[in-house]
C-alpha cells in the first residue's frame, strides 16, 4: 500500500494538515500518512520524517535558503522511492510549489490545500500551478473560480477555521477559562506566530496597550501566545495566554491583530479589531511593488472592503492605532454595531464547516489503485 505524503511548513499548515489526516484515518485507516509537519499532524497519525516551522518575507527566507535546500532533496528523494501514491501540499508555496514540480515530474498526484495567494501577488504562478497540480482545495470564496479560469481542477471547500469554532463559548465562559475577570474589558493582542514577527511587533503592540489603558481606566490586557513560540515573561509586561485563539477573543471586546489568519478568526468570533504589520524595509519596499490587492487583512480581502481599519508600516504608530481601537469598546458604539454587521458578512462568505473532511474525500478519490502508477 503506498502512502499519502503531506508536506505542512509552519504551525497553521500543521493544524490544518493534522485536520486533514484525522479524517483520511477514518477513511482510508489502511492507508500510511508521512510527512513534514509538526506536533499536531505528529498527534494526528502523521509518521514525520521532518519537523519544520516557517519563515516569511524576502529577507528572512533567504537566511534559511540552506535548510529549504536540503528539504527540498530530501522530500524529491522520498517522491523518487516509489512509495508515494499521493502528495497533499499545504499553503507554503515557496517551497511546495517546488515540490509540485517534483511530483509531477515523477508522476505522483499533487492535492494542493490552501494554494499561494496569486490573487495578492506574483499571479504568474497560475501557469506553473495548472501544469503542476492535480487538484486544487481553496479555502477563499473568490479562489475557486480563479483557479479553475486558469485550468486547474478547483473545489471551493470552505474555511478550516469554522471547524475550529463550532462551539465558541460566550464571553463569560471564555473569561472564566482564561481566569479574567468578568466585569472588566479586555484587548487581546495577536503579535504574531513567528518569531521574527514578534520582533518587529511586540513592542509596538505594549505602547498601544498602554496607551489605552491611559484612556480607559482598568483596562485588562492579554497577549495571545502562539504555541511555536517562546516568549521571556519577564519582558512581557501583560498576561501570556497559551490557549485556543478563538477563546481570547471571545473573551476579549477588542482585538489587536497582527494581519493573517487572526483577521478572519477575529471575524467569526466576533471581536472587533484592528490590523496591523510591519517588516524589514527591505522586504517591505519589495512587497510594496509587487502586491496587488488594496488590504492586508484578510477579512477585508474576504469583504473586498475595509471592514476593519488596517495599519502598515510607518502608518503603525501608537497614537493612530488606539484612535482606531477606543471607539470600539463598549456595547453600545456605533463603531462596533459597524464593524460586527461586517464580520457578520465575511462569517457568511467563508463557507461551511468540514473543510478538513471535504480535503480528505478528495485525497481518498486521487489515490491511485495499488500497484497503480
Amino acid at each position: 500500500m503506498r502512502e499519502i505524503l503531506i508536506i505542512a511548513g509552519e504551525a497553521s499548515g500543521d493544524l490544518h494538515g493534522a485536520g486533514v489526516a484525522e479524517r483520511l484515518r477514518a477513511l482510508r485507516p489502511e492507508v500510511p500518512l508521512v510527512g513534514m509537519g509538526g506536533d499536531r499532524m505528529a498527534a494526528a497519525g502523521v509518521q514525520l520524517f521532518e519537523r519544520a516551522e516557517g519563515v516569511v518575507g524576502f529577507v528572512e527566507v533567504l537566511k534559511h535558503l540552506p535548510a529549504h535546500l536540503r528539504l527540498l532533496r530530501e522530500v524529491k528523494a522520498h517522491l523518487r522511492s516509489g512509495r508515494v501514491g499521493l502528495i497533499i501540499l499545504i499553503d507554503y508555496p515557496g517551497f511546495n510549489l517546488r515540490v509540485a514540480r517534483a511530483a509531477h515530474d515523477v508522476g505522483v498526484p499533487v492535492l494542493y490545500y490552501i494554494t499561494p495567494q496569486v490573487w495578492a501577488w506574483k499571479p504568474g504562478r497560475l501557469r506553473m500551478m495548472a501544469e503542476v497540480i492535480t487538484r486544487a482545495a481553496v479555502i477563499l470564496p473568490f479562489e475557486e473560480q480563479l483557479l479553475r479560469d486558469a485550468g486547474i481542477d478547483t473545489t471551493f471547500v470552505g474555511h478550516p477555521l469554522l471547524d475550529r469554532a463550532q462551539e465558541l463559548p460566550d464571553r463569560a465562559e471564555a473569561r472564566r477559562r482564561l481566569g479574567l475577570p468578568v466585569d472588566r474589558e479586555v484587548l487581546a493582542l495577536f503579535p504574531g506566530s513567528r518569531a521574527q514577527e514578534i520582533e518587529r511587533h511586540l513592542q509596538a503592540f505594549e505602547a498601544v496597550a498602554r496607551e489605552l489603558q491611559r484612556r480607559r481606566p482598568g483596562l485588562e490586557v492579554v497577549v495571545s501566545v502562539a504555541p511555536t513560540i517562546q516568549l521571556d515573561a519577564s519582558h512581557v509586561p501583560f498576561p501570556m495566554v497559551r490557549a485556543q485563539s478563538f477563546d481570547v477573543l471571545r473573551a476579549a471586546d477588542v482585538a489587536l491583530c497582527k494581519s493573517g489568519t487572526t483577521t478572519l478568526e477575529a471575524a467569526v468570533a466576533g471581536c472587533p479589531c484592528a490590523v496591523v504589520y510591519k517588516t524589514s524595509r527591505i522586504t517591505y519596499e519589495i512587497a510594496k511593488r509587487l502586491v496587488s490587492i488594496p488590504h492586508i487583512g484578510l477579512l477585508n480581502v474576504v469583504a473586498g472592503r475595509e471592514v476593519a481599519p488596517e495599519f502598515v508600516q510607518e502608518a503603525f504608530t501608537t497614537q493612530a492605532v488606539a484612535d482606531a481601537l477606543h471607539p470600539l469598546f463598549g456595547d453600545g458604539s456605533p463603531a462596533r454595531a459597524r464593524m460586527l454587521d461586517g464580520m457578520a458578512e465575511v462569517r457568511r462568505l467563508l463557507g461551511v464547516p468540514g473543510a478538513a473532511g471535504r480535503v480528505a474525500e478528495m485525497a481518498a478519490s486521487m489515490l491511485p489503485a495499488d500497484g497503480a502508477r
